[in-house]
């Protein structure tokens, strides 16, 4: 007997693929990063805007990640390379389990503590996280820690000359017969492929103990307010840590196998912007959480063109968003000091606060003579134990500071990128000294959480009164529903106008 069957459904019905073949139809490079096209027809994925001839409907996938399209059998498109752009602003806009997996992903955590520990760090058994990811991402932990060692890997290899060994486990391999199997069924060719097909590849200069200077270019979404982001961070450099100006920022950092030091700048087009990193690192091997903690500490992925349309249909704030287009919150590349920048700064000017951490730093900071600085932010346990002596204020002030290092010391208090907002908030209001100001402060920084507005500031409201805004609280807080989700960026056009 025959079996019978009706007409395929067209999946252009779906609303979802729809918009996304639209916007693949178009090239349209705002989308780059947002998701992948996978192509049957030809097994290859690609970004948005590959110049490629549009394929039928019928014959196209769309992914949210690359770990995906691996996993049904794609290779990355050599003529557009898709993991060359900007990531995922998803990651920071969704504050659910895979998205908190996602930045400790891209953080390296599965390199350095394996799926189960990832799985302990977000709360979950190992298998629940698997069954989460495969679900919502279509591809689990181990498949999505893989593709992002194949881009490091690729990154290393067009950006680097490092001997391709070196690529192989600081990209975060365990071996290079692993490393050599991945690159050819990720890209279809072997390392020396990718190598030998960039244009310029940049000198690295290795030195004793895995040490090595790396030159990358990292791209960020456009428009891109990169000056005034750049601004914002140098006005609060903290002596021997950080230096900059209005077009460049510097500073050491620690890092899993030790400090680096990393200089950024900016390059590229109004229209394809780019921040050029000069990174010196103890241990190469700290590459890819370097990058990540870079590109969240400059917003690089945010959706910036839909921010600002939404942001100026307010007639209040379209002035500002057209005079400083593609405005972004600045993240961390630690957050334990971001929460005793915020402790320290709850109170004082910018200037008073940076007085306070730099003598913090100066006296608590471990030393470090790597090119050209000389301090390590200070440690929680440091604090901790010598906070007291150091510190100034009123005692009860500097008593919750104090009681906060040592929290985070024992581990009763954690703050990382794996929080969740509203967890990370509850546990910091829970501290004495902390409030709602102190708590949504550190969650915007840590986390990228785009839907901050933080009526506490006073130079937020004096913002809003030159804009001609609500300036108390609640006026504030009922006028800034309508900049919903994207409340932590209009409060950088109210910093602004203050």
């Amino acid at each position: 007997m025959a079996r019978t069957t009706g007409p395929r459904p067209d999946p252009l019905d779906d609303p979802v693929f729809a918009e996304r073949y639209r916007a693949m139809n178009a090239r349209d490079s705002r989308f780059d990063g947002q998701f992948i096209t996978g192509v049957h027809s030809t097994g290859i994925y690609c970004r948005p805007s590959c110049p490629a001839v549009t394929p039928k409907p019928g014959n196209v996938s769309f992914y949210l990640t690359a770990a995906a399209a691996h996993e049904a059998g794609l290779r990355a498109c050599k003529r557009c390379l898709p993991d060359a752009v900007p990531g995922s602003p998803e990651w920071n806009m969704r504050d659910d389990l895979a998205a908190r997996a996602m930045r400790l992903i891209s953080d390296g955590t599965v390199e350095r503590e394996g799926v189960p520990g990832l799985a302990q760090r977000l709360g979950y058994t190992p298998r629940h996280l698997g069954r989460v990811l495969t679900a919502e991402l279509g591809a689990g932990p181990l498949a999505l820690a893989r593709a992002h060692r194949a881009q490091t890997a690729r990154l290393l290899l067009t950006g680097t000359d490092l001997p391709i060994t070196d690529v192989a486990f600081a990209a975060g391999f365990s071996s290079v017969r692993q490393f050599n199997e991945t690159i050819s069924e990720i890209y279809r060719t072997t390392p020396g492929g990718i190598r030998a097909a960039a244009r310029r590849p940049t000198p690295s200069a290795p030195s004793e103990g895995g040490a090595a200077t790396l030159s990358l270019r990292l791209p960020a979404r456009a428009p891109f307010d990169g000056r005034a982001l750049l601004a914002f961070l140098s006005a609060r450099s903290v002596a021997g840590l950080e230096a900059g100006g209005d077009s460049s920022y510097a500073r050491a950092l620690r890092l899993p196998h030790g400090p680096a030091v990393v200089r950024l700048s900016l390059t590229g087009t109004a229209e394809a912007p780019a921040v050029q990193c000069d990174a010196t690192l103890a241990d190469v091997a700290d590459l890819a959480p370097l990058v990540s903690r870079v590109r969240r500490l400059l917003d690089l992925d945010a959706d910036a063109a839909a921010i600002d349309t939404a942001l100026a249909s307010d007639p209040a704030l379209a002035p500002s968003v057209l005079a400083a287009p593609g405005r972004r919150v600045p993240g961390a590349v630690d957050a334990e000091e971001i929460v005793f920048r915020a402790l320290i700064g709850q109170q004082i000017s910018v200037s008073a606060a940076r007085t306070a951490l730099s003598r913090l730093t100066e006296v608590l900071g471990e030393r470090i003579d790597l090119d050209g600085f000389t301090r390590l932010f200070p440690t929680a346990a440091a604090i901790a134990e010598r906070g007291h002596d150091v510190l100034r204020g009123p005692a009860r002030r500097v008593a919750s500071i104090v009681g906060v290092a040592a929290a985070l010391a024992d581990g009763s208090l954690r703050v990382d990128v794996g929080e969740s907002r509203d967890e990370l908030e509850s546990r910091l209001l829970a501290m004495p000294g902390i409030g709602p100001w102190t708590a949504g402060y550190i969650a915007l920084r840590v986390l990228g959480s785009p839907d901050i507005l933080l009526t506490g500031d006073l130079a937020l409201r004096h913002g809003a009164a030159n804009l001609g805004l609500p300036s108390d609280l609640r006026g504030l807080a009922a006028h800034g529903a309508r900049w919903a989700p994207w409340r932590s960026y209009a409060g950088m056009h109210l910093w602004r106008a203050a």
